[in-house]
């Protein structure tokens, strides 16, 4: 038989890693914010992304509830800046546009 369920899953694991890696940054970008919209859509808000910079950038827009929100910056600094830096490698910064 070949390996166990554990060698299995760690080489699935690393594999897919290595595919989403491969994925443009963008994309992946996209994908994260994706897991974060619903946190803001439960507080009237919402996020979308405009651009992403070669050197890392990624540009987003608040919508909705957050382009009024005095907590707006708390929530690119605090919230969607760590969870894009630590979700997606490559990720430099956020800025609102």
């Amino acid at each position: 038989m070949g390996g166990s369920p554990q060698h299995r899953g760690a080489a699935d694991r690393k594999e897919s890693m290595g595919s989403a890696l491969s994925r443009p940054l963008r994309d992946r970008v996209e994908a994260a914010l994706d897991r974060l919209r619903p946190a803001l859509v439960a507080d009237g808000g919402g996020v979308e992304l405009v651009d992403v910079e070669d050197d890392g950038t990624v540009k987003l827009a608040l919508l909705g509830a957050c382009v009024q929100c005095p907590a707006q910056s708390a929530t690119l600094r605090l919230a969607l800046e760590p969870a894009l830096r630590e979700e997606v490698p490559g990720v430099t910064s956020v800025i609102p546009v």
